[in-house]
Formats: structure tokens, sequence, C-alpha cells
């Protein structure tokens, strides 16, 4: 069973059990924001070693690969003040 989460205020169907970052690639979302070094996120390695798509979700930042979907979650991009690099 899928349903919808949001991305920066924009609904993204999700099939079940699938990870927030396929569903947002799946939508042609693949910009997840920019590290502190001004370069921009994305998913690279897909398993969670590069923290490449760190995204914002319930105040934590989490790596948006090994997030599982649930209906109504809101995600956004993580912010760069708090990113190292």
């Amino acid at each position: 069973m899928g349903g919808v989460i949001f991305w920066q205020g924009q609904k993204v169907e999700f099939c079940g059990g699938e990870s927030a970052a396929s569903a947002l690639a799946r939508a042609g979302i693949t910009q997840l924001g920019v590290t502190g070094t001004g370069q921009m996120r994305g998913v690279f390695c897909g398993i969670g070693q590069c923290q490449n798509c760190l995204v914002t979700f319930d105040g934590r930042t989490v790596e948006a690969c090994l997030l599982t979907c649930r209906d109504g979650m809101v995600l956004q991009p993580q912010e760069r003040a708090s990113d190292d690099g």
C-alpha cells in the first residue's frame, strides 16, 4: 500500500516499502539540497554510506535512501548552515 509524502510542499506518491529517495527520484526530484560548500545534494550510493542524500524529516537530518516512506511525511532539504560539507 502506498500513499503521499510532501517534498517542499509538493505531493509525491510512493509505493509501499519504498524509500524517500526512490519516491523522489521517480517523481523527477533529483536535487535534494546544497552542501555547506555549495555542492548539490542528491542520491549517489543509495545505501546510506555517502550521506549525499541528507534531508530534514521531523526536525532531524536523515538519509533519504534509508528512510521508508509513511503517508503524510513532510521532507525538506537540509539547511546549509547545519551541514559540515
